[in-house]
């Protein structure tokens, strides 16, 4: 290795570690902190964003990828693919200047926290100026990217959470299911059996209990992480410390349970990150498709399916106290694969569930390319639930105030919840034909043998490889495939 690349991974390992504490502040702020900390929080954010950014444009910095990159013949594959990363996260910063920066995570922090009091008063009045200012300023850190890039405005965000894509990318993809999509939903709720039962009432401590077990049994690591509460679920931190989050009901336990699974899932990918490469690019995660599709294919592909409901309904009775034709096989089936039209995004099934992101995934789109305002949004959302969903939207609170995303500035993020439920669909039907008697296995509550392949094949790689579909090439053997995910849906909830 040459002095210039190990310089640089000195540099990008204190990167590492100053975004690593911003990352634990975010988790705070969400999960422990109190209202009145939310101004000292913003500025603390944005204090941390602006010295990562100055680290990331030091003029020292680029003349050390300069040198290396210029030597790169003698480094193995992973330090390639560790400069690659390097020189990518370079670009992105020194496109926008720092002023910027430090105004864009102030913005986003401060809309966060009014969000979570105007959602609850279904305020939108008092919402719009602070998304106003972050809608401008997501415009602006655009502007600036696509100017550096050579690439459209909204092609520009995506890449922080999806290089190599590209909307017209999304557009394929999207297109592919907006073709069957609504035909299917009107098979599937022609097809459905009797509705679910009402559920019981469960203790929240009861479902927390529940919630920890269920991670345990996935293999999540209590010794390097946590679970909590927050207002929307998430997964924060860092890979040796994993945050995650879940919110309680007690008229809804599997509420609670499906979110934290999700969540579990988010979390095991982190933690299976190379440890090698903790704090080197490298080693982060390839993109949030691929994150999104390892906690979908532990909701949904393993957890509402045949296999773990066996596994689960005596758990349930076991541990939360609740028995009865509800809470048996059937009962849990009727409940865990009901479709419906729905409000809610985080609710949603799975038929219906990309609908709800082709919706947000226009609205964005709009609101970046200034053909919509934020003032106009509530009718917009009220207008695309109708023809997408055919659902009527009572308020803003389950409307288009309900998810946290375009509070905190994450324009470009929305699409890659359903990319990542297709390669979901996808890796799972790898996972099944490497690994014979799976389904078995999960029954009984032993997901070892899953998750130490999902290691080895997905969360291991980090970033080895150059793109999503180039890791997804290599475990599935192809690229991105919607005939896949299509083809799950129907065997799930038309077959029988």
């Amino acid at each position: 290795m040459t002095a210039a690349y190990e310089q640089l991974c000195a540099r990008f390992a204190r990167l590492a570690n100053l975004n690593g504490a911003a990352a634990m502040l975010h988790w705070d702020a969400a999960a422990m902190m109190p209202v009145g900390g939310a101004a000292a929080r913003a500025e603390q954010l944005a204090t941390l964003s602006l010295l990562a950014h100055e680290m990331l444009c030091h003029d020292e910095l680029a003349e050390l990828l300069h040198r290396a990159e210029a030597s790169r013949a003698g480094l193995g594959p992973w330090e390639q693919a560790n400069l690659r990363e390097m020189r990518r996260k370079w670009s992105h910063a020194t496109a926008v200047p720092g002023e910027l920066v430090a105004a864009f995570s102030r913005a986003g922090s401060v809309c966060e926290m009014v969000w979570r009091t105007a959602r609850e008063d279904d305020d939108f009045a008092t919402l719009r100026p602070y998304l106003e200012e972050v809608v401008v300023l997501v415009r602006e850190t655009a502007t600036a990217k696509a100017e550096a890039f050579g690439c459209p405005p909204y092609d520009a965000l995506l890449s922080q959470y999806e290089p190599g894509l590209s909307a017209a990318d999304i557009d394929q993809n999207f297109d592919v299911l907006a073709g069957f999509l609504p035909d299917l939903l009107d098979q599937v709720l022609a097809h459905q059996a009797t509705p679910p039962a009402a559920p019981e009432r469960m203790a929240v401590a009861v479902q927390e209990d529940l919630s920890r077990h269920l991670l345990g049994a996935l293999g999540f690591d209590f010794e390097h992480g946590r679970l909590d509460v927050s207002l929307h679920p998430f997964t924060g931190g860092v890979a040796d410390d994993v945050r995650l989050t879940t919110r309680y009901d007690a008229a809804d336990p599997l509420g609670s349970l499906y979110p934290a699974l999700h969540e579990g899932g988010h979390g095991m990918y982190e933690r299976g990150l190379p440890s090698a490469w903790r704090l080197q690019p490298v080693g982060q995660a390839m993109g949030m498709a691929m994150h999104e599709s390892q906690s979908l294919l532990i909701e949904m592909q393993v957890c509402r399916g045949d296999a773990f409901l066996r596994y689960l309904a005596p758990l349930l009775d076991t541990l939360g106290g609740v028995s009865g034709p509800a809470w048996e096989v059937d009962g849990l089936t009727r409940r865990v694969r009901h479709v419906a039209r729905s409000l809610i995004r985080v609710e949603a099934d799975e038929v219906t569930y990309p609908l709800h992101i082709i919706h947000r995934y226009r609205l964005e789109r709009a609101l970046l390319a200034g053909d919509l305002e934020v003032a106009d949004l509530p009718a917009a959302w009220r207008l695309g639930m109708a023809e997408l969903l055919g659902v009527a939207v009572p308020n803003d609170r389950d409307g288009c105030m309900q998810d946290i995303h375009w509070m905190d500035g994450a324009f470009g993020y929305f699409p890659t919840y359903t990319l990542g439920a297709m390669a979901a669909a996808q890796v799972y039907g790898a996972a099944e034909a490497a690994l014979p008697g799976l389904s078995d296995d999960i029954a009984q509550g032993a997901f070892g043998r899953l998750m130490a392949w999902l290691g080895q094949t997905i969360h291991s790689q980090g970033r080895l490889h150059a793109s999503a579909d180039d890791l997804l090439r290599a475990v599935t053997g192809r690229p991105l495939d919607g005939g896949i995910f299509r083809q799950h849906l129907e065997n799930r909830y038309l077959a029988g």
